[in-house]
Formats: C-alpha cells, structure tokens, sequence
C-alpha cells in the first residue's frame, strides 16, 4: 500500500447545515473564514471494487488580505468516526476578488487501500461522512473549522435486466429477471443482496422516459424475477432506487418486440 493518509476522529463535531460553515465548531486567528463548501459538486461518492475514484471539494474562503489556500483536510464517516480517502496535500485557488477565492482540493480513494486501512469491517464505513479543513489566509490569519460539509460515500451497485422471450405476441406473458448486486470492500467483490426493493419499469417504443410497473423484492443472492403481460413493444429495466448507504442504478433497457 503506498503512503497515504487515513482520517480517525478524536471526538464528534457540532451539528451543521450541509455546505455552509455558519455554526462550525472553529478557532484559529484573525478574519480568515470558510463561506461555502461544496464536496464532489453536490453529487454522491460511489465507490466500487476496482476503479480508484477521485473527487473535488470546492472550499470558498474570505479574508482581508486575500486567501493562500488550504493546508489540511480530513473527512471520514460521522458515526464510526474514520475515513479512507486520501488528499495529497496540494489545493488551487481561483481568486473571485480581493478578498475570496474558491480552492479546490482532490480526494483519492483507492479501493484496494480500503480492506488494509484498519481492522474494522470497512463496508460500515459507508453512509454520512463530514469534513473537517483548515484554511489560511496571505497575512498569517488561519481557520480550523470542523463539519463545514457533511456527503455521502456508497458502495456501488450492479444491477442487470433479462427478458425472456423477447418477441412475443400482444397479450403474451413474459418473464422478466434480473440480478441486484453491491460492492463488498472487503474482498472487493460484488455479492448478491437480497430484500432490497426494486422496480420494475417500461418504457414504450418511441418514448422518452420510463414509468414503474411493479415492485419486486430481491430473493437469495439478489435474484429478480417477476412475469408481466406485453401491451406493447418497447424496452424493460429495474431501477433500484438505492439507500444512505448504497448507490442507486438503473440497469440498462432489455428490448421487448412484437410480432
């Protein structure tokens, strides 16, 4: 594993509305202050087995005498307290005006670090993560701020849709299948999960969107399966709306035709 850094909280943090530092617990010197932060442009972070993912958190910082940077980041999971991305130190500034810019630093996670960053069952760690920074200004003035933004990391999901047969007559009844899998950080494997509910959706030939039909709960290992009767041509996919935890996914369209 190369050298990184991992992030275990000492203590908790006091309550903070998302992306704004109003309230934050902080201390530090002079006028230099955290306005807004945004993490992974206002998006999820969804973490898999293989592909390392990497994420902008955008800091707007005030002072005076005009902002230096970041020098410190740390982000982990609200209630277990640890986290595993990685920042490496480095940040960039785009001046806004005299006396704030928006700084942006990047975060790592490499799944393969994950299993190996501490004794604890990692898979845990997903759900509500905050982030902590300390921010400095061109004077010397420095901000150490806790919780200016809370977000979520999920594990990923794999979700499939099988249509059987897939040229039937109008009125015929099909079978319709499919797998709900997610990401085990761990073994870094995608294993079946059961008792999630999930929907089943159409969406017409020459339709823009696709509307639920029914809704499903997955069996052992994941397995989908439901019949329905075919009104029309057109494409079938579940769509697992996902959890605090967990990402959402739509699977891609199996196409139904008519003959």
């Amino acid at each position: 594993m190369r050298g990184r850094t991992v992030w275990a909280a000492a203590g908790g943090a006091a309550a903070l509305v998302l992306i704004t530092a109003t309230g934050a617990h902080a201390e530090g010197r002079g006028d230099v202050r955290v306005v807004k932060t945004v993490v992974n442009k206002g998006n999820n972070v969804i973490v898999g087995t293989s592909q390392t993912i990497r994420y902008p958190i955008d800091i707007t910082i005030k002072d005076n005498s005009g902002v230096k940077g970041i020098s410190r980041i740390s982000t982990f999971n609200r209630s277990k307290l640890y986290g595993f991305a990685d920042w490496d130190n480095e940040s960039s500034c785009t001046k806004k005006s005299a006396t704030t810019s928006v700084c942006r630093a990047m975060m790592t996670i490499e799944p393969t670090w994950i299993a190996d960053s501490d004794d604890i069952d990692t898979n845990k760690v997903a759900g509500v993560w905050q982030l902590n920074a300390t921010v400095d200004a061109k004077d010397g003035d420095y901000w150490i701020s806790d919780n200016i933004a809370q977000y979520k990391v999920k594990r990923a999901v794999r979700l499939t849709t099988v249509i059987t047969p897939e040229k039937v007559a109008k009125g015929s009844t099909v079978t319709v299948n499919g797998k709900l899998s997610r990401a085990n950080w761990e073994d870094l494997k995608y294993h079946g999960y059961s008792g999630q509910k999930v929907r089943l959706q159409f969406k017409k030939k020459g339709a823009a969107t696709y509307s639920t039909v029914k809704t499903v709960t997955a069996g052992s290992a994941g397995k989908l399966t439901t019949k329905v009767k075919v009104t029309a041509a057109g494409s079938w996919r579940w769509y697992y709306p996902g959890t605090t935890t967990t990402s959402l996914k739509a699977s891609s369209g199996d196409t139904l035709n008519l003959r």
